[in-house]
């Protein structure tokens, strides 16, 4: 604005030197109406003045997408975060820039490069060649950073993204559909955001359909036409599922009974069986002990075992067919039941 008002004021004072050059008799409006009208408007400014001035100035830059154009490597609005988050990554919001970039010694290629008259054909090739590689990062640089900006990276580092999955919840995803989802992330790099939204929406979709049209499948071989009938047909799939589920039930049920009554099935019908707790039918039953003569054992023991604490001395009597690991066996058993002490075992 100054310097527009300096010209003003030239402009002004040369006004007023041609009205004074004329005479009194013209003012310096009248002056410069008169040189307008008759020089710029008129035959002369027709002749030699242009109706449209070309812009002399050469632009050097290739707006069109070339090697140097600006629009390149054009930054993205800075990202709405705080002073602290920004310091956090090392962001700098007024150039959009990081810290540490991709490839960050990219500006080595062209730092050492300067243009000299004598330079030959081949030196300028080479020149060239490294602002090509340079402006290639650059491209490489801006694409990661508009992928990361595109599928919101940098909240989700920063743990905002779950604020704002919470805040718009959409449709439960399964277990299958996030593997699914990891697999197709090498996608990312060439998809948009909301390209990728859609093709994962439209699998989810078609998924659907395949499942329905298996279901539309089954209805015609088992002969229905019309969806009137689906619904008594799948009443009655219910109704066959649930008592074959309940068969199967019972005849586990079963089973286990026949087998637990089939594990002592050698020592049931033996003398004493009826006298053991369920502890000691699986003890015998494992020794391959008859009830009989544990029963004996487990009297001489405990009848040794009280003697000693009553300061009687008494002589093992332990039957000779109850080795040293059948003796161990038992008496580890009658220690953890409570039946002896464990230092007299």
């Amino acid at each position: 604005m100054a310097e527009l008002g300096k010209k003003y004021c030239v402009y002004c004072l040369a006004e007023e030197d041609m009205a004074a050059h004329v005479g009194a008799s013209r003012t310096p409006q009248e002056v410069m109406e008169h040189y307008v009208s008759m020089y710029i408007h008129g035959n002369l400014g027709k002749a030699c003045i242009p109706d449209t001035i070309p812009n002399r100035v050469t632009d050097h830059t290739c707006p069109s997408g070339g090697p140097l154009s600006p629009s390149l490597t054009t930054p993205l609005p800075p990202l709405d975060i705080s002073v602290a988050e920004q310091q956090q990554l090392g962001y700098m919001p007024l150039r959009d820039d990081y810290e540490i970039e991709y490839d960050q010694d990219a500006e080595t290629l062209i730092s050492g490069l300067s243009v000299n008259y004598d330079d030959d054909d081949v030196e300028i090739e080479l020149k060239r060649a490294h602002v090509d590689m340079y402006v290639r990062k650059l491209k490489e640089r801006q694409r990661r950073k508009n992928i990361a900006r595109d599928y919101n990276l940098v909240p989700a580092f920063l743990g905002k993204d779950k604020k704002d999955k919470e805040k718009t919840p959409k449709r439960k995803i399964t277990k299958e559909e996030k593997e699914l989802r990891l697999k197709l992330r090498p996608l990312y790099q060439f998809m948009s955001c909301k390209e990728f939204e859609d093709f994962f929406e439209n699998m989810h979709k078609e998924r659907i359909l395949r499942a329905k049209i298996r279901e539309l499948q089954r209805y015609r071989r088992n002969g229905i036409t019309k969806m009137e009938e689906s619904a008594e047909y799948e009443a009655a799939r219910h109704k066959r599922e649930k008592r074959k589920e309940n068969k199967n039930i019972a005849s586990s049920k079963r089973g286990k009974e026949e087998g637990k009554e089939g594990e002592f099935a050698a020592i049931e019908n033996l003398p004493g069986f009826e006298l053991l707790s369920d502890r000691e039918k699986v003890l015998c039953s494992s020794l391959n002990l008859s009830p009989a003569r544990y029963l004996t054992v487990k009297t001489i023991i405990i009848k040794d075992h009280l003697q000693k604490r009553q300061g009687i001395p008494s002589k093992s009597r332990l039957p000779s067919y109850l080795d040293k690991v059948l003796k161990k066996r038992i008496l580890n058993f009658l220690t953890e039941s409570g039946w002896i002490s464990r230092d007299a075992s």
